[in-house]
């Protein structure tokens, strides 16, 4: 964890006094994680989602810093999760019903247009159409296979998807977050302390649950 830098949170002008649990030192203006916390507490994660991807539960990654894009995707692909690495859209999951609808138009124009139907169409409404699924491709092309809302949410940013934990937390889906110095880590039902700036930091953090989910598919699948 030390060689992926997970131990370095932010200045110590920049945090939130509910982390001071889980901040061990202070080195040079910058607060310093306690590991021995974040072993923790990923550890349960890791237990909760193991658990849950056994019982065949579904999984939505969050993560939309644009550095951290590919990671998500890759990593939501390899362990067979929805995932939204672009945008969230406020309402995504508190306003399913009008989520579940775009998801369908969005499914049924795909395969219209695969199907070669945009072709007898008069060129005014084909452009109509592409606009229309570009812009549900942006907003919901990660999340296209999901048919309920999921059973556990993770989140790589608590301060830049505050509203997706906050719409988890009215829906009283379980969630497992990233939090760094100044995060709030009762906003989640697991709060991990971790460095959510640095890509070795959030890939080993994220590649330890994803493996989890893996194994618990693995069971589930040997006891159908």
């Amino acid at each position: 964890m030390i060689e992926a830098g997970v131990h370095f949170g932010h200045g110590i002008k920049k945090w939130n006094p509910k982390m001071a649990p889980y901040i061990s030192a202070k080195r040079k203006g910058t607060h310093i994680i306690n590991l021995a916390r974040t072993a923790r507490f990923l550890s349960e994660g890791c237990d909760l989602v193991f658990d849950a991807a056994s019982q065949g539960k579904s999984f939505l990654i969050v993560g939309t810093k644009k550095r951290a894009t590919d990671l998500v995707a890759s990593a939501a692909i390899r362990a067979r999760c929805h995932y939204v690495n672009k945008k969230w859209f406020s309402g995504m999951l508190t306003n399913w019903s009008i989520t579940k609808t775009r998801l369908s138009q969005f499914r049924d124009l795909r395969a219209e247009e695969k199907m070669g139907k945009f072709q007898h169409l008069p060129k005014r409404d084909v452009a109509i159409l592409k606009r229309k699924l570009s812009t549900l491709q942006r907003y919901l092309g990660w999340i296209k296979y999901m048919t309920r809302l999921p059973d556990i949410v993770i989140v790589l940013d608590q301060q830049k998807e505050y509203i997706a934990l906050r719409e988890c937390a009215i829906l009283g889906i379980p969630t497992i977050s990233l939090v760094d110095t100044n995060c709030d880590p009762d906003l989640a039902n697991i709060s991990i302390p971790a460095n959510d700036d640095t890509m070795t930091s959030i890939r080993l953090i994220l590649n330890k649950l994803v493996f989890a989910i893996c194994e618990g598919r693995s069971v589930y699948i040997r006891n159908r």
